[in-house]
């Protein structure tokens, strides 16, 4: 079951879909606040990828001020968060944007596009982890 009231469940799409769009266009910090309201109102396992979403958007904004440090240490902390357990519902596809945050964090890479989910199992799915 979804820790969001029916009536939430809209407005956190329009704050995901927003964190995403804002993630791709370069815009990091607001990406990472857009996110920051998802991110609160999340339950375990998803609270987790989420955190890691934000941590990834603040490791883009830290390369693009050129602090390897920040860049390092906040790519890391994502990367870790991201590897976790993935609900089937998860709206943002992680897979592939860890192991391209990884190369761009450690490698110097490209910064990594994050996706949304469009799948008819992702909808069928909610509330199912992988493997459930």
């Amino acid at each position: 079951m979804s820790p969001h009231p029916e009536g939430d469940r809209a407005g956190m799409a329009r704050h995901v879909a927003r964190g995403v769009a804002l993630y791709n266009q370069g815009r990091y910090w607001e990406a990472h606040e857009a996110l920051e309201v998802v991110w609160r109102q999340a339950v375990p396992p998803e609270r987790a990828l989420w955190q890691g979403l934000i941590q990834a958007a603040a490791a883009m904004l830290h390369r693009e001020r050129g602090n390897r440090h920040g860049l390092l240490t906040q790519g890391a902390a994502a990367i870790q968060q991201l590897r976790g357990a993935v609900p089937a519902a998860f709206p943002v596809e992680t897979a592939r944007f860890v192991q391209e945050l990884q190369r761009c964090v450690e490698e110097g890479g490209p910064v990594p596009p994050m996706l949304l989910q469009s799948s008819p199992a992702a909808a069928r799915g909610r509330g199912r982890a992988k493997g459930s």
